[in-house]
């Protein structure tokens, strides 16, 4: 059964309550992301990879991505479109925290991209995820255009960063992605955009199946 993002909100608020926690969720989303990538290209340590990550909550599944590929040995270069101080989340905010620790890490802090010469074997889509409203805002709608330029390996985290996972509909900007990895169950209107989700699959990230009790 597809969900919408409403729904998934609710059963994540479910499994929180639980005490299975958000930090928790989002590790175990970042680690799925790096044993995809581990598993396709099994010399992931020579890969450059190029990281772009919101100020949300997909932003921080992305900084998890981050550190585990970093610990394959992997070039990682972090892209964080904003301010760090105005990070949403408290699990976005330690995965910050660990990887201003970590200079195996090349963190940018990035604005404005549009002087930034970026190179990359593969990319990560942790902008915008499910949570899109209305139009895009720089620097997000140069990174969606960066990430478009680039010939690369592209992995959107959850929902290419653009798309309206419950309708489908594609804002002007848009990643178009060769991979989408989506959380605990599919999302109502990703199977008719594989034009941008590319391959799309399904990962569990460990929420309890009773979360899902009177949310479906």
């Amino acid at each position: 059964m597809d969900i919408t993002v409403k729904q998934m909100m609710q059963i994540e608020e479910n499994g929180h309550q639980m005490g299975f926690k958000r930090n928790f969720m989002m590790e175990n989303a970042g680690a799925s992301v790096t044993r995809y990538l581990s598993e396709k290209f099994p010399d992931i340590s020579s890969k450059k990879i190029l990281v772009f990550a919101g100020l949300g909550n997909n932003g921080g599944d992305a900084l998890v991505v981050a550190r585990h590929l970093a610990g394959f040995g992997s070039d990682v270069k972090v892209l964080l479109l904003g301010n760090p101080e105005k990070i949403k989340t408290d699990e976005s905010r330690i995965n910050w925290a660990i990887l201003e620790k970590m200079n195996s890490i090349d963190l940018v802090i990035a604005s404005d991209i549009s002087d930034l010469d970026l190179k990359a074997d593969v990319v990560i889509d942790g902008i915008l995820g499910t949570g899109i409203s209305g139009e895009i805002r720089e620097p997000y709608a140069s990174a969606i255009d960066s990430i478009n330029k680039l010939k690369a390996f592209k992995i959107a985290i959850d929902i290419p960063s653009g798309l309206d996972p419950d309708t489908g509909n594609a804002n002007d900007k848009c990643v178009k992605a060769d991979v989408t990895i989506t959380f605990h169950k599919m999302k109502v209107g990703m199977p008719k955009r594989k034009d941008m989700c590319g391959t799309i699959l399904v990962e569990k990230i460990g929420i309890p199946s009773e979360a899902e009790v009177g949310v479906l």
